[in-house]
């Protein structure tokens, strides 16, 4: 039975068809149950109605790539000191942020607090989006991931902390993966080049070797979970999609041959400039150690280039911001991704959304989210204004965010 109406001005369903004029959402066991115009589907008896009719529908963003830590500080130290209870209490706020910014759903790509959390709020527990989890990351020794600060007989022991865990032969990366499939995650995490905030390393490095990779797809795809990739420097993106990855993180070098692989393969690329243009304008305000600011300072001008030369190609791009917590990258700030996709990469505004939605759920195992069609999960938002005319919107206009087809905190 349906159980609510929703009538508004504009509906923009997630796809590629133009946004619906007068139109009508029908949501039934938090669900959509149908949609089209207010003249083609009819209202039924005793569902609650509201009409907004100024207003525009859209589904609940989605943001690809984020972390649950709940860090506060951009001190890689302080990452493995902080109490695991700490984190998630911390974390818990950060949820209550997202869902209020209008992120109904999320993928966290590494965090030693995501399957707890996702469990809380399946179960009513706590307020917050979907979550779909990697847990803890996987990373090569002396990889990104591997805390290098630490020695190494620390880092290699089984109740290490911190959002990664290290494997190194095919042997060990095969037994990481089911370990994680064991605990439950929706999706395999690794790294196959270096990157900004790890010490020892640099983006354009490869690592894991193709037998690992293959590893990690192979136990990962035959339980039907994805496997998304850290991959920054050309060569070891290329790695990632010959061998079978679903997603690429970050992307800041990317050839014609990889625009080609992504292209071929069908991946997604989640480019993550957020944290990037985070860490450039700001990073040295807020303690970010002076080799990660030196390394995406070197990454920045080829990263946003990579981005704006997929866009053309019409690789999949994926809203997702790389945040963690912090007041440099906060969680409840995510639209910046969005609006960093029209303002520096030229993107258009309908592109932008269904990067936010239909395109970021791309990299989820599930098929019933991102866009408002029937049998979907009824998550939406009502915005009192336009984020086809003003991309800003997504972040300034939000009047109620749904989920499942019932408002949530706002």
């Amino acid at each position: 039975m349906v159980e609510r109406v929703i009538d508004c001005g504009r509906l923009v369903d997630g796809t590629e068809s133009n946004p619906l004029r007068d139109a009508r959402l029908l949501v039934a066991d938090g669900r959509v149950a149908d949609v089209g115009t207010q003249e083609s589907v009819r209202k039924p008896d005793n569902a609650k109605h509201t009409s907004v009719p100024d207003a525009t529908v859209i589904p609940g963003l989605i943001d690809a790539h984020l972390h649950l830590t709940g860090g506060r500080s951009m001190d890689p130290f302080d990452w493995i000191t902080t109490p695991v209870s700490q984190e998630a209490a911390r974390a818990t706020a950060d949820l209550r942020k997202l869902v209020s910014a209008g992120f109904t759903t999320v993928r966290d790509v590494g965090s030693d607090t995501g399957i707890g959390l996702r469990e809380a709020v399946n179960e009513g527990a706590i307020p917050g989006p979907r979550i779909y989890t990697s847990g803890q990351f996987i990373s090569q020794t002396g990889g990104h991931g591997d805390d290098h600060f630490l020695p190494h007989q620390w880092v290699r022991e089984e109740n290490n902390r911190g959002i990664s865990t290290l494997a190194d032969g095919e042997d060990e990366c095969r037994k990481e993966a089911r370990k994680r499939i064991r605990d439950g995650a929706d999706l395999i995490k690794i790294m196959t080049t270096g990157g900004v905030l790890s010490e020892k390393d640099a983006p354009d490095q490869t690592q894991f070797t193709e037998t690992e990779i293959q590893a990690f797809v192979e136990e990962a795809h035959r339980v039907d979970i994805p496997v998304a990739s850290h991959a920054q420097g050309s060569e070891g993106i290329r790695l990632a999609l010959d061998n079978g990855v679903d997603t690429i993180e970050h992307g800041f070098w990317l050839t014609e041959e990889v625009i080609d692989a992504f292209l071929e393969t069908g991946a997604t690329y989640v480019p993550t400039l957020s944290i990037m243009h985070r860490l450039c304008e700001y990073g040295d305000e807020y303690g970010v150690p002076e080799y990660g600011l030196k390394k995406a300072h070197n990454a920045r001008e080829a990263h946003f280039d990579s981005v704006k030369r997929a866009y053309e190609a019409d690789v999949p791009i994926a809203l997702g911001t790389d945040f963690i917590g912090p007041e440099l990258v906060p969680h409840g700030e995510n639209a910046l991704e969005a609006e960093l996709f029209v303002e520096e990469v030229g993107m258009d505004e309908h592109d932008v959304v269904r990067a936010g939605t239909a395109i970021a759920a791309r990299t989820l195992p599930d098929d019933d989210l991102g866009t408002l069609e029937p049998g979907n999960h009824a998550d939406f938002l009502i915005l009192d204004e336009n984020p086809l005319d003003d991309i800003n919107a997504l972040r300034s206009a939000i009047r109620t965010v749904y989920k499942g087809g019932e408002p949530v905190l706002g």
